[in-house]
């Protein structure tokens, strides 16, 4: 920047004033304006929201993570409103309608972390073992709904103060919830700002589901305090320093407060998640090159958090919870008000632990992809061979250091090393168990606890030993969801049978746990799906068997919530009855409609709780037509009247469910009218159904340009292109989206339309492999018959 000054300056300091105009924006992004309801009127709220590089939208900045400096705020408002910043009040006067209100200055702190927010609140106040105060603020009226949200902000950070031996650095923190909000929440220094459903909970009128998104959410977004705000990284390549390690720490604080609700086996769902993105030749590493600012918002995705959490979670496990603990908490000493690349983390845990943790650790966050792990036996000595996997088959010879745990016919018996090369040989292993394994309670399980990020690929003798040991009940819950995703992925890639997928599946007939049936409900979900187009003649078959799979433990939860149940149980609950609805299942689709219409009666009724009615919604969405759409008029009927969050996104999200293609455009046109929120419109395509994917695709291709106008932000086009898109399942396909795509991609999104095409070739080529096995009918009816 070069400034011309019209004479000479004397020697000194000096002050440089700068004036400037902002554009108060409806964006989401900058200094933008949300809207919200007060006693009947349409009030503007205005919100900042500056991460990653949106801060130059409200003041001239260098908007770069590494130029941290001291920010001293002033605003003129009006005077009936409330003006939250960074740090406390130092200084407020009021002149008639408008008061100036003068902030303490902060510390040394990134400009993407600066915030701004004025507009009308409620709120309530804790306190933390140091003495800082804790606010949650809400809408007029709300309060009550921050309190879970206060009490698990006051605990997590008199627990972060702990882990890293280092005090929460500001005298305040606030959380306020924000109506129209781009991401989940922000970790603003001082001043975290939440989409509502991520902040505000109510006993009556919430989900279990929605109580957990609150407890992870805010114990993500204070972790960010000190691993983000206090140590921030030196550029957006190192995004994941602040994600994955946010992410791993929000577990780790939940674990601690709700020990019952065994969350670090959900955590899974994150690596399982990360497995899936990362196993895409369009995928990227951990530290991923930016060049320009319009490709920071495209790696806020699965690899930073879920990715860059699951391989702090390897480093953990593999160098012990207390020396990686005390590691951190050196860490976050040294380059406390500075910025740190992850070489300088590596460093820092190499002095603590004495391990070659750069060596290890390079391979995972600069190199893209994972390996898969292949086992064989080979007379009395097991043998490993690793491959990078990737879902469309091909295959690439990758090394990493695997940190490999074994498991020998028992949890307890483990076998810990460092696999380096591509092959190698443990010896004589087998020796020790060859009478067990005569006797059938031998097996071999690799990735105990599914603490490596990597997939394991057994040979047929240990594939079967496995799964005797699983219907035995010889594995643990986390290593049940790792030989379930291992098989799904392994038969999308074509390297193992669909057939001996379902054979995995039937062996956890007698599973209730909510993660491992989460997870079996997710990889039947996927293969309900391809088998439609796969084969069709067989399509009704397979969801008749995963119908029989799922139906016990549905049944024994039954409808109705439990005086006594766990958390555990309430979440389980909709997840079976959806999973039924989806599936078809006449009884369950008539049990939710006869509970809605008496529902929809009677608002009060115990009947349909928040737990079950998407179950209930779907079950009306199912035989919903042109001819026969009271239950769709119902539901907007019920959005309309709610005026609780979790409950409008509920009725959106189910809007599009249905095979009638004259309701799936009303649906998708709704969300050009001022009554759904531009931050809500994906959930309203995600509703959409294999069945309508090819209105979706003409409504999305009719109005693309109409989108990319009221949808500027590029996160929430990319929403929309992972929503649709991944429908499909030919390469004809492929080639009229890429064709459609090839004249409107900008940086924004250019990396999820093109992990969204590669989906559509990789279901191409996975449906091929189902018809080419001539076992896989009799398969089916062999099971169908056994259940």
């Amino acid at each position: 920047m070069v400034l011309e000054f019209g004479g000479e300056l004397p020697v000194g300091e000096g002050v440089l004033g700068m004036n400037f105009d902002g554009t108060l924006n409806d964006q989401m992004r900058g200094f933008y304006r949300s809207k919200y309801e007060y006693k009947g009127e349409t009030k503007n709220m205005a919100v900042t929201q500056f991460e990653s590089v949106d801060a130059r939208r409200c003041f001239p900045c260098w908007d770069e993570p590494s130029f941290k400096a001291k920010f001293k705020l002033t605003l003129e408002v009006p005077t009936e409103l409330v003006a939250l910043s960074n740090m406390p009040i130092a200084n407020e006067t009021i002149a008639g309608p408008i008061k100036t209100v003068e902030y303490e200055e902060s510390p040394l702190m990134s400009t993407y972390l600066v915030v701004i927010v004025v507009g009308l609140f409620d709120y309530i106040e804790g306190v933390t073992s140091e003495g800082n105060k804790v606010r949650v603020y809400t809408q007029v009226g709300k309060s009550n709904q921050g309190k879970f949200a206060l009490d698990v902000g006051v605990k997590s950070l008199n627990l972060y103060k702990e882990f890293f031996d280092t005090p929460y650095p500001l005298p305040k923190l606030d959380m306020v919830a924000i109506p129209d909000f781009t991401n989940g929440a922000m970790e603003n220094y001082g001043l975290v700002t939440y989409r509502e459903i991520y902040l505000l909970f109510d006993e009556k009128s919430s989900s279990a589901a929605t109580k957990q998104n609150v407890a992870i959410t805010v114990a993500h977004e204070l972790a960010h305090q000190w691993f983000g705000n206090l140590v921030t990284m030196e550029w957006w390549t190192h995004l994941w320093l602040n994600e994955g390690f946010a992410t791993w720490m929000s577990y780790l604080a939940v674990d601690s407060f709700f020990p019952q609700w065994n969350i670090w086996t959900q955590f899974l769902d994150s690596t399982t998640s990360a497995l899936k993105l990362d196993s895409l030749s369009e995928s990227h590493p951990i530290e991923v090159e930016i060049h320009h600012a319009s490709e920071v918002d495209a790696i806020f995705d699965s690899i930073s958090y879920d990715k860059g959490a699951s391989v702090i979670r390897m480093l953990q496990s593999y160098l012990g919870a207390e020396r990686f603990q005390t590691a951190l908490a050196s860490y976050i000493k040294k380059y406390a008000y500075s910025n740190a690349k992850t070489e300088d983390l590596w460093v820092v845990l190499e002095e603590v632990s004495g391990e070659p943790v750069k060596d290890l650790m390079t391979t995972w966050t600069k190199k893209q992809g994972y390996p898969v792990v292949s086992v064989k036996l080979k007379g009395h000595d097991v043998e490993l061979e690793q491959d990078q996997f990737l879902l469309d088959g091909s295959s690439d010879s990758g090394m990493w250091i695997v940190p490999i745990t074994l498991g020998f016919y028992s949890h307890d018996i483990q076998k810990r090393f460092l696999l380096k090369q591509k092959l190698d040989d443990i010896k004589g292993i087998n020796s020790q168990y060859d009478g067990r394994r005569n006797g059938g309670n031998f097996w071999i399980k690799l990735n105990i606890d599914e603490t490596g990020f990597y997939r394991v690929k057994y040979d047929d003798e240990l594939t079967a030993a496995l799964r005797n040991a699983l219907q035995m009940k010889k594995l643990s819950l986390m290593d049940i969801i790792g030989v379930v995703e291992d098989a799904h992925a392994l038969s999308i890639a074509c390297k193992q049978t669909l057939s001996s997928l379902l054979h995995l599946l039937y062996a956890c007939r007698e599973e209730a746990d909510f993660s491992v049936l989460s997870h079996i409900n997710s990889v039947t979900s996927s293969v309900a799906k391809i088998s439609a187009d796969a084969t069709p003649d067989l399509a009704d078959d397979i969801k008749q068997l995963f119908i029989k799979l799922l139906l016990p433990p549905a049944e024994k939860l039954g409808w109705d919530p439990k005086d006594s149940e766990s958390h555990l149980d309430a979440m389980l609950r909709p997840l079976l009855l959806v999973a039924l609805v989806q599936l078809g299942h006449d009884k369950t689709i008539n049990e939710g409609v006869r509970r809605f219409q008496i529902f929809f009666a009677d608002r009060n009724t115990s009947l349909l709780p928040p737990d079950t009615r998407k179950a209930a919604y779907l079950s009306v969405m199912h035989n919903v037509s042109s001819t026969n759409r009271s239950g769709y008029d119902a539901l907007l009927k019920i959005y309309r009247e709610s005026t609780e969050v979790e409950e409008k996104l509920t009725v959106l999200g189910v809007l599009s469910s249905c095979k009638d293609k004259d309701i799936v455009l009303e649906s998708l046109n709704f969300i050009f009218t001022d009554e759904v929120r531009n931050q809500d419109v994906y959930l309203v395509l995600r509703g959409v159904i294999t069945e309508t994917r090819e209105t979706a695709w003409s409504w999305l291709k009719e109005n693309w340009d109409r989108l990319t106008k009221i949808f500027p932000v590029s996160a929430a086009l990319s929403d929309y292109v992972k929503s649709i898109v991944p429908l499909f399942t030919s390469k004809e396909k492929e080639a009229e989206i890429s064709q459609f795509f090839a004249s409107r991609t900008t940086p924004g999104f250019k990396r999820a339309l093109d992990q969204s095409l590669e989906n559509v070739r990789i279901n191409a080529r996975w449906i091929e492999g189902v018809r080419g096995e001539a076992e896989l009918a009799q398969t089916v009816h062999d099971l169908l018959n056994r259940l």
